[in-house]
């Protein structure tokens, strides 16, 4: 299964190199494009979901990995959670 990395930037400016098991990431999430924190947030919880999904699947057991890299995603938004103008920037993809 190929995996890649998506790189993003958070609302603090901080960067953050994400894991995913698989190429779907591509089919939510655009390099160079700003989101606001919720739908980055959506579109993350689809695209590990259906990643880690796939990797079950294949292998019978979901991707620990994908749904850890979803915990952090989520935990991390929470911090921007009462900021109402919060986006998340996608910088690049690493396959």
């Amino acid at each position: 299964m190929p995996e890649m990395r998506f790189n993003i930037r958070w609302p603090d400016g901080a960067l953050e190199s994400c894991y995913s098991p698989s190429l779907v990431i591509k089919d939510y999430l655009t390099p160079g494009e700003s989101y606001p924190l919720n739908e980055f947030l959506e579109r993350s919880r689809t695209a590990l979901s259906i990643a880690s999904d796939r990797v079950k699947a294949k292998y019978g057991m979901p991707c620990s990995l994908a749904l850890g890299q979803l915990a952090r995603i989520e935990a991390r938004c929470g911090r921007f959670a009462d900021s109402a103008d919060a986006r998340v920037s996608v910088d690049t993809f690493e396959e």
